[in-house]
């Protein structure tokens, strides 16, 4: 058998119920790491769990909501109450939109920025509670090509730019220490979320792309979901010990 690259890690998981999210979690497993798997909805966050259990390994579910600082401290609580440490924390919940500015309301925004931004500043804050005082642990950020290339809904793509940011932000203030934080920005990855977007069925339809399509190439084939998950072993295990405040792209070569 194979030495497994994450043996004895604790990592959560944040919009783990369904694509992305879900492949990471059960690649994480597979490779020794006990997960923590976060949604919003139970029945298919029930699932994902059930599934990486039912092959033998360790994982748990806690139904939350990023938005919510209760839920949020929760998510860390039941973690160390079932497995007693973190080493590995994974902002991957987010919403996807195509909202045109004109379109794009106050309610809006601030719902997905709390979602988008505000979420994952309150996941690394708790998560950095736990890493400090060890002086270890990774930060893995999903972000999205729209954060250097615009061409989703104006809320969306202005969450996933200032994302970029606070990766190196939080890069930064880590520099002296032994916690690495990065980001991984998909391209078009096969997911539900990707197919309802082609399909213009998410929140805004299929306007903004129209718009933007002389400004973006799509040249090449579609990413898988274990595309992005294997970018995230690659930061999340020693290979990527050295790899600090970087946004890698995975994207076929789709956004260059």
């Amino acid at each position: 058998m194979e030495a497994q690259m994450l043996a004895g890690k604790v990592a959560i998981i944040t919009g783990a119920s369904y694509g992305m999210g879900e492949t990471m979690a059960t690649l994480f497993a597979e490779e020794g790491a006990k997960v923590v798997l976060t949604a919003r909805g139970k029945d298919k966050l029930d699932a994902v769990v059930a599934k990486i259990k039912a092959a033998g390994h360790e994982a748990i579910g806690v139904v939350a909501d990023t938005k919510s600082l209760a839920d949020t401290q929760r998510v860390f609580a039941e973690t160390i109450k079932n497995f007693g440490d973190l080493d590995i924390l994974i902002n991957n919940a987010g919403i996807g939109e195509q909202k045109m500015i004109d379109e794009t309301d106050d309610e809006w925004v601030l719902h997905v920025m709390d979602t988008n931004l505000a979420g994952p500043m309150r996941y690394i804050r708790e998560a950095l509670k736990i890493f400090l005082p060890k002086n270890e642990g990774v930060i893995i950020n999903i972000s999205s090509v729209n954060g250097a290339r615009p061409f989703c809904g104006a809320a969306y793509t202005a969450t996933k730019g200032a994302l970029n940011t606070l990766t190196k932000n939080v890069a930064m203030r880590l520099i002296e220490t032994k916690i690495r934080c990065n980001a991984v920005a998909p391209g078009a990855t096969i997911t539900p979320a990707h197919i309802a977007n082609k399909a213009g069925e998410q929140p805004g339809g299929a306007k903004m792309l129209e718009y933007s399509k002389h400004f973006v190439y799509f040249p090449g084939p579609e990413c898988e979901a274990m595309d992005q998950a294997y970018a995230c072993l690659y930061l999340a295990s020693k290979m990527g010990r050295a790899v600090r405040g970087q946004v890698l792209q995975v994207c076929n070569g789709g956004f260059l």
